[in-house]
């Protein structure tokens, strides 16, 4: 890509923009932030970090959204992070206003651009995002599946002592407490993780994960989690980037699969040069179909609850 731009210089968009110059994902990285001065300083400290690992990727910041022009994606980790105890749904209200603002500045700027939501609660802010722009799926579609899965996976190599390199998960759903962990689908190596698992503690590993984000917000108690979000999103721009075709849990518009539509969910996509290149249906057995709807269920109500919020 020529240029990717942030919008939010928070610590997740800040990690996602050094992560990005350090990969040399595209040729300039953009932060658009609201705050004074602050993508500018964050973008600039961002850039003198280029001769200590050898990167050519040009780092800009600014208060000015036409900074987002030209982009070919833009990221939005915009909004205000929960605080313990808070659920990601807490924070809807306080980030529907952000988004729509934030939305209208990349169709006035960006208007060519693919659209990779990040902010919470992911799964509806896409929706939001997906419908205020009218795009098409592969163009607008969110970040959560690619780092519960990391989440599980490192579970289960702290249990395991196996490599975390060789750890293979997926996570369903919506990115929160109704999220579905599908550990038939989950291998070491290839080889089933019941292999190496028994029952009661793999149900751990699964709860755990779907507390995974209010675990880190606990213990660092000033900040929600930022560096493995941001190497999430890295991962997904670099299989865009470089048209890897991976197949990665990503939150879609679902158009009829796992008999859906008209809602944000976090499904196993194909990601090329393209975007969200399509959506891969599983067969899902009686109780992970049940652990689906009940997921569903929790994110149309966040829906449901937009129009009183307009």
């Amino acid at each position: 890509m020529n240029k990717i731009s942030i919008v939010g210089a928070g610590r997740v968009g800040e990690t996602t923009a050094q992560i990005l110059a350090e990969e040399e994902l595209c040729r300039e990285v953009a932060l658009y932030d609201v705050r004074e001065d602050v993508p500018a300083g964050i973008a600039l400290d961002i850039y003198q970090t280029a001769p200590f690992f050898e990167f050519d990727c040009r780092v800009i910041g600014s208060n000015d959204p036409s900074i987002l022009a030209e982009s070919d994606l833009v990221v939005v980790t915009a909004g205000f992070p929960r605080k313990p105890g808070m659920s990601r749904s807490d924070v809807l209200a306080a980030n529907v206003e952000i988004i729509d603002q934030v939305t209208d500045h990349i169709v006035e700027h960006a208007p060519d651009a693919m659209v990779l939501v990040v902010s919470n609660p992911v799964d509806t802010l896409t929706y939001r995002v997906s419908q205020r722009t009218g795009w098409p799926r592969s163009r607008v579609f969110g970040q959560a599946g690619v780092l519960d899965a990391s989440r599980m996976a490192a579970f289960i190599a702290q249990e395991t002592g196996f490599s975390a390199l060789d750890i293979t998960t997926l996570v369903l759903g919506g990115h929160g407490d109704t999220m579905v962990p599908v550990p038939r689908f989950c291998t070491i190596n290839g080889i089933p993780v019941s292999n190496f698992i028994p029952p009661d503690r793999l149900e751990a590993i699964i709860e755990r994960t779907r507390k995974g984000g209010a675990e880190i917000l606990a213990l660092r108690k000033n900040s929600s989690a930022y560096d493995a979000p941001a190497a999430a999103v890295a991962t997904m721009i670099d299989a865009i980037c470089n048209n890897r075709r991976r197949l990665l849990p990503c939150v879609a518009m679902l158009e009829g699969e796992y008999g859906e539509r008209d809602v944000a969910m976090g499904v196993p996509c194909i990601l090329d040069e393209g975007g969200l290149s399509s959506v891969v249906e599983l067969e899902l057995n009686e109780t992970e179909r049940a652990d689906f709807d009940r997921s569903v269920a929790a994110v149309r109500e966040d829906i449901g609850r937009l129009g009183s919020l307009d």
